[in-house]
């Protein structure tokens, strides 16, 4: 992506074409060529505090030097949270078919309750690998106007739950969806400090006012079926996730869940994973704690920004070999995004 401008904050920064990989912590996997990054951390307490200078950080994690990425720690109450929501992933794929059915909302195109093999893999098949399910954790109800209802569809439509079915998804869904708004709110006041100092940002033009005011944030709660078979093209790097830049505002990821059975279990192959290709055009595995709330700059900001703050592009790499067949994985992302009428 070349130099990106910014008309209503002033002046440009150019995007870095020769960015380099940050100083993380790094190792290498035996089973990868590619090296393993620890992404750059920002502790809940520093969060907190509105007079920290955290742009250092900030520009570390997501500036253009940066992976696009970092994590926050110690988040008060979020492990439980977290816990419970992806242990309903495999309840709720479970549900017989034609409850799964009911949650389904076409004219959405799908973005809203359901969705089980309407996504497209790189191959073009149809991604019957996992199953999603979408909601704005934020408002059941983002607008009663007919008119956006009928444009934006994927964004106004309503939430769909499974009240009688699973009604205790509804809840985990929005107080893990909140917690995680509400951190990503934070992020985003220290991310416009950082911005500031190279450029102006008009009031209420800044990432914080956009999120804080947007209507339609959306949830997506994935759950990765089992395989006996291995996973098709699964000597692909981008196995479970194809390589994609998120075009929103800010994304928020929980660490993944596997089981087996019913099982939590780890991982069974280290190599297995969330990788990211760097702006030097690098390939690199990135990790955060069970425990972190991870957050990716998305192509939104990254423009509104100037390029002060940095998208890049990521995928997702299934697990492999024999100990792999039988393993479920769960996961949550918050996709952070303006509002309609700045789309």
């Amino acid at each position: 992506m070349g130099m990106q401008t910014l008309t209503l904050f002033g002046s440009p920064h150019p995007i870095s074409q020769n960015a380099v990989v940050p100083r993380h912590a790094m190792s290498r996997s035996s089973e990868t060529s590619f090296p393993t990054l620890t992404t750059i951390s920002i502790s809940f307490s520093q969060l907190q505090d509105k007079n920290a200078d955290l742009s250092f950080k900030i520009e570390e994690g997501f500036g253009p030097n940066g992976l696009g990425i970092l994590s926050v720690t110690d988040v008060p109450g979020y492990s439980s949270l977290r816990r419970n929501l992806l242990h309903l992933a495999p309840r709720l794929a479970n549900l017989p078919k034609e409850v799964k059915e009911d949650l389904e909302d076409p004219h959405s195109r799908y973005n809203f309750g359901w969705s089980h093999g309407k996504e497209k893999l790189e191959s073009g098949k149809p991604d019957i690998l996992k199953g999603s399910f979408y909601a704005n954790p934020i408002l059941d109800t983002p607008t009663t106007e007919a008119s956006l209802i009928q444009r934006y569809p994927s964004y106004c439509r309503s939430n769909i739950w499974p009240r009688n079915a699973l009604p205790e998804l509804e809840v985990a869904f929005k107080a893990l969806g909140k917690l995680i708004f509400d951190i990503g709110l934070m992020l985003a006041y220290h991310c416009d400090q950082y911005v500031s100092k190279g450029m102006k940002i008009h009031k209420d033009e800044g990432l914080e006012s956009i999120l804080h005011r947007s209507r339609c944030h959306k949830g997506r709660l994935l759950y990765y079926f089992p395989s006996q078979q291995g996973v098709p093209d699964g000597n692909s790097l981008s196995s479970w996730c194809g390589w994609h830049t998120d075009h929103g505002s800010l994304t928020g990821l929980t660490c993944s869940m596997f089981t087996r059975d019913g099982v939590e279990i780890a991982c069974p192959d280290s190599a297995a994973g969330l990788y990211i290709r760097t702006r030097n055009n690098q390939i690199v595995k990135v990790v955060y704690g069970k425990d972190d709330i991870a957050y990716q700059i998305g192509e939104t900001t990254e423009i509104l920004s100037g390029g002060y703050l940095c998208a890049t592009p990521h995928c997702v790499q299934a697990p492999k070999g024999e100990e792999s067949s039988g393993i479920e994985r769960s996961t949550f992302a918050l996709f952070m995004q303006p509002d309609w009428y700045v789309l």
